[in-house]
């Protein structure tokens, strides 16, 4: 049967449209847009009305590919963004009245869930092994094997929450990066806990900001044609550290960092690098797949 999938990030839009059989997926068409849904008061809980119309028409579209590729299974997944506004339910209301499009919102637990699901799908977990998916509202960490979930959890920590409270200097100052530290240190405190219970040592980052770090690191790699590929850890941490240095306009013209992560970027590295060294990670992977092909392959099961 043909399915289509709707991932309603924070920062962007995914469409997955793709025939599914027996445990099996085969992609039709993808596309995605950076509606940038938490646009400027993602920490006030509303979608500001140039966001809000901006995700309305990118559904618009979406729709009208749904429709063309006669996808019987129309599955919309919201997160963060959505799910924490004030605004959401009329959000979800214009999307149904205007777009045609029924979405769920998903609870952290569901979002862990289906992005374990994604990730589980590329056979990259080895043995014990901590996934973290780093969006623009909310961070999900999943402590798992690759035959079941151990511990998982959702934090709203996602970078661009972090960005518009914390990253208030170019460079990035140490101030503000001990900022971003210190909440981390109380946000994520059962992450620590459940970390030194199940001691994870592969670290395996969905999606997002880990195929930029790849793509920077690794020039001629073409993500769309893998399901996953080590990062090595060395690599990373100079990657990160030339991030947390540069300004603005620098990042700007590093190749292969999108417009869209210039700034969240940096962010993202602070998490990285927070979580490797308080959970003692001594691996690193990309994870292509995330909550988007989590939901096809739970509906192909």
């Amino acid at each position: 049967m043909t399915v289509a999938v709707i991932d309603l990030g924070t920062n962007t839009f995914h469409l997955i449209i793709a025939e599914v059989s027996d445990r099996s997926v085969s992609i039709l068409f993808k596309t995605n847009e950076p509606v940038r849904l938490g646009q400027g008061r993602i920490n006030e809980n509303i979608i500001v009305p140039e966001a809000f119309e901006r995700g309305i028409n990118t559904l618009k579209n979406f729709r009208q590919e749904i429709e063309k590729h006669n996808a019987g299974i129309v599955k919309a997944i919201a997160t963060s963004a959505i799910r924490s506004a004030d605004n959401g339910a009329d959000f979800v209301k214009a999307a149904q009245t205007e777009a045609g499009i029924t979405i769920d919102v998903a609870s952290g637990d569901e979002e862990a869930t289906y992005i374990y699901s994604g990730v589980r799908a590329t056979g990259t977990i080895n043995g014990i092994s901590l996934i973290m998916d780093i969006g623009g509202g909310s961070t999900e960490f999943i402590i798992c094997n690759d035959s079941a979930i151990l511990w998982k959890k959702s934090y709203n920590i996602g970078a661009a929450r972090l960005m518009q409270a914390y990253f208030k200097s170019d460079p990035i100052s140490h101030h503000d990066q001990s900022a971003i530290v210190n909440h981390l240190d109380i946000e994520l405190q059962g992450l620590k806990e459940a970390c030194a219970v199940y001691q994870p040592e592969h670290l395996i980052g969905s999606a997002g900001a880990f195929e930029t770090f790849a793509q920077m690191l690794y020039k001629n790699i073409d993500l769309k044609s893998i399901k996953s590929t080590p990062i090595a850890l060395v690599q990373y941490k100079e990657l990160a550290k030339q991030l947390l240095a540069s300004t603005h306009a620098e990042r700007d013209l590093m190749p292969n960092l999108i417009k869209l992560r210039v700034d969240m970027i940096v962010i993202s590295a602070i998490i990285t690098n927070y979580v490797i060294a308080n959970c003692r990670i001594k691996e690193l992977s990309l994870s292509t797949y995330d909550l988007k092909m989590g939901v096809l392959y739970q509906l192909a099961d």
